[in-house]
């Protein structure tokens, strides 16, 4: 399976434990790179998270984000391909970052991009012509143990 965490997703683990969803959705994607780490799951990086890492004002969150990224098998380069697709999907009511990393995670091949946005998910979840599954992380798990 390949999967694309976007950049809160990723961050997750590092977030506030203030309630249970946010311990929950930080386990399943910790889980998650652990899974990467066996070679059970195909991680995919790209251009536009290493954007987003790198404009993170917290020195910590982007080491953990880089080394997270660094397992990646697969990197998606930002080309006109994707970005005319982010512009179709912007166009849908996907704001401007997350329809690159969904339409970066659709020419990976990805089979589903994960995210702790609701927005994002919530908008996702309605497209017409959507060519990857957008999940939760808690919705990734439960996907992957079916």
């Amino acid at each position: 399976m390949k999967i694309y965490l976007d950049t809160c997703s990723l961050q997750r683990p590092l977030d506030s434990k203030t309630q249970i969803r946010i311990i929950l959705e930080a386990e399943a994607v910790l889980g998650l790179l652990s899974l990467v780490e066996t070679s059970q799951v195909d991680l995919i990086s790209s251009e536009v998270l290493l954007f987003e890492t790198d404009r993170n004002p917290s020195l910590i969150r982007r080491q953990y984000a880089l080394e997270a990224l660094s397992k990646a098998g697969t990197f998606v380069v930002l080309n006109e391909q994707i970005e005319a697709r982010a512009r179709a999907l912007i166009a849908e009511g996907i704001e401007p970052l997350d329809a690159l990393h969904l339409a970066s995670a659709e020419q990976a091949g990805a089979n589903c991009l994960c995210t702790c946005d609701d927005q994002f998910l919530r908008r996702a979840k309605m497209l017409r012509n959507a060519r990857v599954q957008v999940v939760s992380p808690i919705e990734l798990i439960e996907e992957m143990e079916r």
